[in-house]
């Protein structure tokens, strides 16, 4: 029997330049989370992370909190799809103005951008826009998945929220069409906390999702969803 906790990474920094860094918060996340599972009993075999700098700095803030005596490896099925090409291939198709797409701006705003871009991009109805499409996606993640859930002991990854809410589209409805995991995914997506966890068990009747999005060890000041 194995077992893989699927960890969201700590706070980037939306809004700046570069988002994909861990602010001070996601930091701090990432650390609480480690001490947290290490104070669980939490002994993996492996950590992996996505390609990603925050994916990678949670991986790595996270562990040594922990004091475990692994070194993060690098798992590519793990990273996030690109948002900002799928807002983009939307907002060009709608014509909008390109201010809609400044996070800096009003975040109700994009958030409703963002959630439009999504639904074209998970209707597999425009692959052809998209350098990946969500069906590629999700076979990416399925592998990433499939490769944690290999062999005995614990897995931890540090990944995030799209990534996770495919896996957990996945497990909650084997028989879902590509489309019908988009809507599933699309409702999980939504609400994943940083540095929050889910739980998928690998056993004799096959692999479940066990629990979701988990972050109760995370006092009040540090929950964030960006």
């Amino acid at each position: 029997m194995g077992m893989v906790l699927l960890v969201r990474h700590g706070q980037a920094s939306f809004g700046a330049d570069d988002y994909d860094v861990l602010s001070e918060t996601g930091l701090e996340q990432s650390r609480v989370l480690g001490r947290f599972l290490a104070g669980a009993g939490v002994t993996p075999r492996a950590v992996v992370h996505g390609a990603m700098k925050r994916q990678r700095d949670t991986a790595t803030a996270m562990a040594e909190a922990a004091g475990w005596p692994v070194v993060p490896g690098l798992d590519e099925g793990w990273d996030e799809f690109d948002h900002l090409a799928v807002v983009t291939r939307a907002v060009e198709a709608a014509e909008e103005g390109p201010d809609r797409l400044d996070p800096r701006g009003d975040q109700r705003a994009f958030q409703q951008v963002f959630d439009d871009a999504t639904a074209r991009w998970t209707s597999g109805e425009h692959d052809d826009e998209y350098d990946e499409t969500w069906a590629g996606f999700e076979a990416r993640v399925r592998g990433a998945l499939d490769r944690a859930c290999a062999g005995e002991g614990l897995t931890v990854v540090a990944t995030s929220g799209g990534p996770i809410a495919a896996a957990c589209a996945m497990l909650v409805d084997h028989d879902a069409s590509t489309a019908e995991l988009g809507r599933l995914w699309a409702s999980f997506n939504t609400v994943i906390a940083n540095s929050s966890v889910t739980r998928v068990l690998e056993g004799s009747t096959g692999r479940r999702l066990l629990t979701f999005n988990e972050h109760a060890h995370l006092p009040r000041e540090l929950v964030t969803y960006r």
